[in-house]
């Protein structure tokens, strides 16, 4: 898997070499050519591709007159930060490349903002009905499948403690299909919805269901994260799913018409509340 590192210090850094080489007013290659590195090496730097080495940075903070700066003080921070390796790496030959970043964003996110359909929200699922989900859905991969679940389970530990970083605040919308979709058995779906009742009332976690009441939405049928961080310099990204893997988007524009398509189907989804009630009431209608 390419790039296992951190995600957010190789943007930052990506960000910062991009800014200072146009304040400096120099292309690529000039820049590349006064350090004796290679053009497509200087490209990957500014676009947060590859591991940072040290010693490039350094040089760069010397190129750029800019030593004994706090700018070069955070760069050499994020250097540093970018060199550990990820903890879904583990899996690294089970999990394709697209959802090994999708891992990375949703690990260093301040917030995500999903929607979902036909299934719950991964962060919510237990592991029966993760390990049904797949069997189900992807029989050639039951060899993989319990790697797979194990991951999902360690993905959602971001909602409880991230070390130095706060835990995960998710803000999620499924649409009601995915609560009435048997996946497995009545008591393996009995167990899940009994899950998202008790999830939805911890304060990191707001869960509303788009319900078949509702009109149809642009973005109804497309399942998607939008990753929010705290920092001002973080751009924030969209991940679109389908069958053919990940799309990835960070264009300002595009990132903020995702964001907008959330708040729409937030706005006509039901409450927390009226939420929790309709789970209930499906699970003890449906899954007895």
């Amino acid at each position: 898997m390419p790039d296992p590192g951190p995600v957010v210090p190789r943007r930052r850094i990506a960000e910062e070499l991009r800014r200072l080489r146009g304040e400096a007013n120099r292309t690529l290659e000039e820049v590349a050519e006064a350090l004796l590195i290679s053009t497509s090496k200087l490209s990957r730097l500014e676009n947060a591709q590859g591991r940072p080495q040290l010693r490039d940075i350094r040089d760069l903070v010397r190129f750029y007159r800019i030593e004994d700066t706090q700018v070069a003080s955070r760069l050499e921070r994020w250097t540093k930060a970018s060199q550990s390796q990820g903890w879904w790496t583990d899996y690294s030959g089970t999990i394709s490349d697209e959802l090994g970043a999708h891992v990375a964003y949703e690990t260093e996110a301040s917030v995500a903002r999903v929607y979902t359909i036909p299934a719950i929200p991964v962060l919510l699922q237990t592991a029966d009905y993760a390990r049904a989900y797949y069997l189900s859905t992807e029989p050639s991969r039951a060899a993989d499948v319990e790697q797979l679940v194990e991951l999902r389970m360690k993905r959602q530990e971001a909602l409880d403690q991230r070390g130095e970083l706060p835990p995960l605040k998710l803000v999620a919308v499924t649409h009601e299909s995915s609560i009435r979709q048997l996946v497995g058995s009545p008591q393996i779906m009995r167990a899940q919805l009994d899950h998202l009742i008790e999830c939805s009332t911890r304060p990191n976690i707001e869960l509303r269901v788009f319900p078949f009441s509702s009109q149809p939405l642009f973005t109804l049928t497309c399942m998607y994260a939008y990753f929010e961080f705290s920092e001002e310099i973080d751009r924030d990204v969209v991940h679109i799913e389908t069958h053919a893997g990940i799309r990835h988007i960070e264009r300002p524009k595009a990132v903020e018409r995702y964001r907008e398509y959330h708040d729409s189907l937030y706005r006509d989804s039901l409450s927390p509340e009226e939420t929790r009630a309709l789970i209930r009431a499906v699970k003890n209608e449906h899954f007895v």
